[in-house]
């Protein structure tokens, strides 16, 4: 074959390659979820808040998906909750196949200088969250201090999962605001984990969502196993009645901008994403799924089973804008972050 033949042909075959590229683009958000398993990646283990929340999801957002895809949850904890959106942000395929849900206050891990977080949040594609969180610290019923005037004088054990964790960050929060001696316990895989060590007496305190809570031992607090010492985040939880509430108890102007910018992750609530890139009638499909899921009658009556009873959904376009904010804060309050993120 010469050579000028050989390079018609390679032309010929870049060609076909490009149309069949366009083409499968080309598809309508209908015609390309049509008997397809969409991958929802948790970025938390088996059996806590979050994955609650995704398998919940997971059986309602199919049917709001133009050609009604089955959702398929994995979970991939790991790494202080990077691991799961360094996995989308860069190996995922970026065609609407796969959706995740991380934890909130993962979105500002490249913020406060983690190396291991390998991926610019302001790029994912954000479909929503069913509802803000309220933080709260669970203390058990034979720790030695349970209020917050006790913690402040008594030291007590509180498992986390890594040093880089969501509650880690919590109780952090909690010592440089409050002044609580809270001794952290790192090495629990997930909140499942660590709520049994402290039913086994092995810690005393978990940092939690009010909603985990309600999801994994709604009867805790009834039954008093547990106390809530003090509540934070967006606002207050109204079925928490006379708890304190971090916003109401600091005055100090540089410790309150500090508790209203690390409440931004609460007001992320469980937020769900997609990796960056996506072709814009695929996310736009995707971010209309998510907002009527979050309003779907008999999804709300599967949540309220979990414990989500409160729901007050939040758009994609919300949580851009709060990552957003977070992202342009002063200088000042983004140290004090990465402070509360490193434990330095």
């Amino acid at each position: 074959m010469n050579v000028t033949l050989r390079a018609v042909r390679m032309a010929w075959g870049a060609a076909a390659l490009l149309v069949a590229g366009s083409g499968a683009h080309a598809q309508s958000p209908a015609e390309f979820y049509k008997g397809r398993n969409v991958s929802l990646v948790v970025s938390a283990s088996p059996g806590g808040g979050y994955d609650s929340v995704a398998r919940v999801v997971a059986r309602h957002l199919g049917r709001h998906i133009p050609g009604n895809p089955t959702i398929v949850v994995n979970n991939m904890p790991g790494a202080g909750g990077v691991r799961a959106p360094n996995h989308l942000y860069s190996v995922a395929e970026k065609d609407g196949s796969v959706i995740g849900l991380m934890q909130n206050t993962v979105p500002f891990e490249p913020l406060v200088g983690n190396t291991a977080a390998m991926f610019d949040p302001r790029k994912f594609g954000w479909l929503g969250s069913p509802s803000h969180e309220t933080g709260v610290l669970m203390v058990w019923r034979t720790s030695p201090a349970r209020s917050i005037e006790e913690l402040q004088t008594t030291q007590i054990t509180v498992g986390v999962e890594a040093l880089a964790s969501t509650p880690a960050f919590s109780a952090r929060l909690l010592i440089n605001t409050l002044g609580l001696k809270l001794r952290l316990v790192p090495g629990y895989p997930g909140s499942s984990s660590a709520l049994l060590a402290m039913e086994r007496g092995e810690v005393d305190a978990f940092p939690n969502f009010y909603s985990s809570l309600m999801q994994t031992r709604p009867t805790w607090i009834a039954e008093g196993k547990t106390t809530i010492a003090v509540q934070w985040g967006p606002s207050r939880e109204a079925a928490l009645g006379n708890v304190p509430y971090l916003s109401d108890i600091v005055t100090e102007p540089r410790k309150k901008a500090l508790v209203e910018a690390a409440s931004a992750p609460l007001a992320l609530g469980r937020p769900f994403m997609t990796p960056p890139d996506l072709p814009p009638e695929r996310l736009a499909a995707l971010q209309q799924a998510m907002s009527a899921t979050f309003v779907d009658p008999v999804f709300a009556e599967d949540a309220r089973k979990i414990g989500l009873a409160d729901l007050a959904p939040r758009t994609g376009e919300d949580l851009a804008r709060i990552v957003e904010q977070v992202y342009r804060a002063a200088p000042e309050v983004i140290e004090q972050l990465k402070s509360l993120a490193t434990g330095q």
